[in-house]
């Protein structure tokens, strides 16, 4: 009599659960904008999440320890003047998060390690380069400054944010772009967008290496992310709607490696990948669940795993870098489930009797140190991810302050005219130099009373808010 095998893997036991209620964000007013983004961006120090906001767009950023009710008058990053659509944190500073908005422009930001106390309005740095709206932004995976954004203009700029200048730009896209994902080293980058066509780019080359006509056949938006191995996992509809996952090998576009239907729903499938244990979550807009799948070289080379469901469907979803799991409790993966009006972390833990460090579990990962500087990149160098142990944990750096060293264009011109700033003052007369050292405190006197004023009302409309509540 024969028996069926059974695939040995350490990861068919996946076990998802959500977090004590405490140990949640409470009271958060999440984004309502009508866009295909998770919403949500969270590393070892912070969790960012798109809010609704009056008068242009904001982004709520929390330190991951202050968990629990978030104040109704919390600080927000407030610097777009339109809703903001996508938000991600650099790999290399885990204190620098960019964003981008229907107001044409991207923001970079340096948050300071404690909590806001005060709203933020001023970025480090602000890229103007789109003639719409910006929903695509994703930070180069092992080259420092290296920014990539896409708009609604269709094209796809890359930027280096230590100057602020476009690097490239490509207008290979004749029609919105959904979704883009850099391969591990940052040499090439897919693409899916609504021709329905799944490209592979070059962007030093500007140029379409290789492209797949309707990898899914349905007219709905697909999604795309490279591998660790080198392949590209998507996720789309069929012809009669229904939601289906793909893997393809990008040098042989004709035939997929595994074709696997799903389930009938509307929701875009968002897929998440852990290069560590080569597996995907993929998280629907509007589902209550998180399915996940293990990639393998053995048929059907796309496993399922299992599946992790609750009550409430989520608007969004952040993905924990391996950096910011917890080892001691044999945790892989960290998922923070946006719903209307919290977020919830979901743990990913595979059950150990051992208390013991599992090697088989944390292979090194990609750390927080760049491989290689904007120049090397540009010059066609590539280098995989300096990778770091997470034997014993791994602890946060210090917030190192971020420099931005823009070309002066005055440089190059004759200057006709004195600056007010170089103004000598030794030469000024002293009844002069009196009235206006004494308007500039007068000055100063208005601003600060002002401020105060400001603040005096602020407090009264909160108690006059939480009365009426």
């Amino acid at each position: 009599m024969s028996r069926s095998i059974v695939r040995q893997s350490k990861f068919r036991h996946v076990f998802g659960q959500t977090v004590k209620a405490e140990q949640g964000y409470d009271d958060i007013r999440v984004s309502k904008v009508t866009w295909d983004s998770s919403f949500c961006a969270v590393n070892p120090k912070f969790l960012a999440v798109i809010v609704e906001s009056s008068g242009g767009g904001a982004f709520l950023v929390l330190p991951l320890v202050k968990s629990g009710r978030v104040d109704k008058n919390y600080p927000l990053v407030n610097g777009h003047s339109g809703p903001v659509l996508d938000i991600d944190w650099c790999p290399h500073d885990d204190n620098i998060l960019a964003s981008c908005s229907e107001d044409t422009t991207a923001m970079v930001w340096q948050i300071p390690d404690h909590s806001l106390t005060r709203p933020l309005s001023d970025p480090v740095v602000v890229l103007e380069g789109h003639s719409k709206r910006v929903g695509i932004i994703t930070w180069h995976p092992t080259a420092r400054n290296i920014l990539l954004t896409a708009g609604s203009d269709n094209l796809v700029i890359i930027w280096n944010v230590g100057t602020g200048e476009p690097l490239i730009t490509m207008d290979d896209h004749p029609d919105l772009i959904y979704s883009i994902s850099w391969n591990r080293n940052g040499s090439l980058f897919c693409t899916t967008c609504k021709d329905r066509r799944l490209r592979v780019c070059d962007p030093r080359k500007r140029d379409v290496v290789a492209e797949r006509l309707a990898p899914h056949e349905g007219i709905r938006p697909m999604r795309a992310i490279f591998t660790k191995d080198g392949n590209i996992f998507t996720t789309g509809f069929t012809r009669m709607s229904q939601r289906e996952l793909g893997l393809w090998d990008p040098t042989h576009f004709e035939e997929p490696i595994a074709l696997l239907e799903l389930d009938t729903s509307n929701g875009v499938l968002l897929p998440y990948y852990d290069a560590d244990a080569s597996m995907v979550y993929l998280c629907g807009k509007g589902d209550s669940s998180i399915r996940y799948f293990e990639i393998t070289d053995e048929p059907p080379f796309v496993h399922y795993l299992s599946t992790f469901s609750s009550k409430e469907p989520q608007r969004g979803m952040g993905f924990m870098p391996k950096r910011g799991v917890d080892v001691t409790k044999c945790e892989i993966a960290r998922l923070f489930k946006l719903l209307d009006k919290k977020c919830e972390p979901i743990t990913m833990t595979v059950p150990r009797k051992s208390d013991l460090f599992q090697d088989d579990l944390y292979p090194d990962t990609a750390g927080p140190e760049p491989a290689m500087e904007p120049e090397e990149w540009l010059n066609g160098h590539d280098e995989d991810p300096i990778l770091v142990s997470l034997r014993g944990g791994y602890v946060a750096h210090k917030s190192r302050e971020f420099k931005v060293s823009k070309k002066n264009v005055l440089d190059s011109r004759p200057t006709t005219r004195r600056s007010v700033s170089t103004l000598d003052t030794n030469n000024l007369p002293p009844e002069l130099l009196g009235r206006l050292l004494e308007e500039l405190q007068n000055l100063k006197a208005t601003v600060l009373s002002q401020e105060k004023r400001i603040s005096d009302l602020e407090n009264k409309l909160s108690q006059f808010t939480n009365g009426t509540d």
